[in-house]
This record gives structure tokens, sequence and C-alpha cells, in this order.
């Protein structure tokens, strides 16, 4: 298989992997293709499968990219398959899953379900947008930023309507601001509690119709 995921996996674009201060160049573009095939990867598992499948694994080291940055969901060891009918949830018997992309609700051993998956896309995405971890993210004076913190900032750039400040610099400001601010948008539904967070279906078809709009009216900085 890996002989065609040429361009490795999403974390050698995203961020310093190797700790030599190396990354790999992604195009605004490129990301925001990512995006759309995670989702619609995610939206099939999710959806279509005859029998429903939870990840329960979506971080970047798990998204390897095809030469024309096609995104490929990988590692399904820790997956989990879901009936149809299944109801509220399934009950495991440890947590499964990565620190910083894993849902509150594994902490709390609730039954689970899909949105877990919702869950760590929307850590992904934002990721994507801002070219580097979430976990990673600090105030001005170099104080860790915790989750609502940065949920509440999520707000306030939605509100505010300038998504600019939050985008990944290294873009230098080549970026298309309509998708960036969906994509923000579409983060922040992901990491509020579990009943509140859309589908992946949902998400698939709204990255779709930004996709093919902006196609026809592209607008970057």
């Amino acid at each position: 298989m890996y002989e065609y995921v040429e361009n490795q996996s999403l974390d050698r674009h995203l961020f310093d992997a190797d700790g030599d201060g190396k990354t790999l160049k992604l195009a605004w573009s490129e990301r925001y293709k990512i995006a759309l095939g995670m989702a619609r990867g995610l939206a099939y598992l999710h959806h279509e499968c005859l029998e429903w499948v939870i990840h329960c694994d979506v971080k970047p080291e798990n998204i390897l990219l095809t030469r024309e940055f096609d995104a490929k969901i990988s590692d399904f060891g820790l997956a989990k398959l879901y009936k149809r009918d299944g109801g509220a949830g399934v009950e495991l018997t440890h947590m499964r899953g990565t620190s910083g992309y894993m849902a509150p609700e594994w902490a709390l051993n609730l039954p689970i379900n899909a949105k877990v998956d919702v869950y760590s896309f929307g850590i992904v995405m934002f990721e994507i947008v801002v070219g580097s971890r979430l976990a990673d993210q600090k105030t001005e004076t170099g104080e860790p930023l915790q989750l609502p913190q940065i949920t509440q900032a999520l707000r306030h750039i939605v509100d505010n309507g300038d998504v600019m400040p939050l985008v990944d610099a290294r873009l230098q400001g080549q970026f298309n601001p309509r998708q960036a601010m969906e994509m923000v948008r579409i983060s922040l539904s992901c990491m509020e509690e579990r009943t509140s967070r859309p589908t992946m279906d949902d998400i698939a078809k709204t990255l779709t119709a930004f996709d093919e709009d902006e196609d026809e009216h592209p607008a970057y900085h």
C-alpha cells in the first residue's frame, strides 16, 4: 500500500516530525483537499459501511497522502465495529486513541459512538489550519493554552470574522479565507459536547459545498 502514498503522512507536512526544524511544504489547496478527503473517508466508515466503523485513533500520523495529496485513513488497529442498530454506543474496557486527540467522554467511561472520531477530526482540521498541534498552543507569555481557552478564542474569531491571525504563517497569506473560516467553524463544533457535534456526513457535505463554490469564486489573499 505504501507505494501509493508517496507524500508520507500529514504530520510530516504540518509539524517538525523529526525535530530537525524541517517540514514539508503544504499549500492551502492541498490542505483543504486533505481535510475534505478525511471527512469523506470518515463519513464512509460511519454511515455507508454494512457495519459501521469507529476508527478511535484519528490523528495526523494516521492520514497518509498520495502523490496528488489524496488523504488515506490508515491504522485501524484500535477501530471498533458498531452495528447500525447499536443504540447509544458501545462499551469498551479501556480508553483508545492518542493523547491530544481523544474526546472527553473516553475519560468519563461513557459508551462510545462515532462522535469520538468527529472530535478527533475537529482537532486535526484545526491543526491543518494553524500548522501546529493543538496541544502546543501557547499564550503570549508562553503558557500552555487549555482546550476551553482555545475554543473561546475560536468563538471570538468566528464572531469577529477575521481568520487571518490564526492561519499558518508559513502560507504567507496565500489561503482561501472563506474556506479557512468554515474549517474553523467546523473544528469548533466538533469540540463541543458530543450531542452537539455534527456528523461526519454533514461535515463532508459542507466542505464539498465550499470546495465547489470556491472553484467558481476563488478568493485568495
